[in-house]
């Protein structure tokens, strides 16, 4: 009954503490609450938010609309989501949390797949369209705005016409699965200059890398 409870109206006033807000951070990594969807392609929100648990020592806790963890760094408060609103409904959760922990939309950063890019590699930008991406089309709903920064996450095209779906939730092949962990460590490491040194510094770094 008391996780319940906590799931339904969360159990914190604030998961951050209380500090500018300049100094806070959202990371949201997108994805869908189930073990059936938890080695698929279109949970790598998830994958990367659960290897910065590992490296940061934190854990999450279900509250309100998603599992949510944070961890400080020189001074920053970051406050780490996975929706539990599934991939189509992702906006209401970062806004609720983006809302509730005061936190500016410039310190945001959704860390989503994107079948435009090759597997493995990891691009930065601020702004650009949701680009047929579910998730991506109602965090915009939810903002207003095209204007807020993803961490796109490639996970290649291979499917023939029609496939798309059953591929994004479709599991790691062999290979993909191999060169993952250096590639979850990457993305903890761009997530970390994100928070540090700001989304110019690090686009600059690790784009394409």
């Amino acid at each position: 009954m008391i996780q319940f409870l906590r799931t339904l109206f969360g159990n914190k006033k604030s998961f951050l503490e209380e500090t500018e807000p300049m100094k806070k951070y959202l990371i949201i990594g997108l994805g869908n609450i189930g073990s059936e969807y938890a080695e698929t392609r279109h949970n790598i929100g998830f994958k990367i938010l659960d290897q910065l648990a590992k490296e940061k020592d934190f854990t999450f806790e279900t509250v309100k609309l998603g599992d949510v963890g944070s961890f400080k760094v020189k001074g920053r408060n970051i406050l780490c989501l996975k929706p539990s609103t599934y991939m189509n409904r992702s906006g209401k959760a970062l806004k609720y949390w983006m809302d509730k922990e005061k936190i500016p939309l410039e310190n945001v950063l959704v860390v989503t797949d994107d079948i435009n890019l090759e597997f493995g590699t990891i691009r930065l930008k601020t702004k650009g369209s949701d680009g047929g991406h579910n998730g991506l089309k109602d965090i915009q709903l939810y903002l207003n705005s095209v204007n807020y920064n993803r961490f796109r996450f490639g996970v290649g095209a291979e499917f023939s016409k029609g496939r798309q779906v059953d591929y994004v939730l479709g599991e790691w092949n062999e290979k993909e699965r191999e060169a993952l962990p250096e590639r979850l460590e990457k993305s903890s490491q761009l997530i970390i200059s994100f928070v540090l040194s700001g989304v110019k510094i690090t686009m600059n770094h690790f784009n394409n890398t």
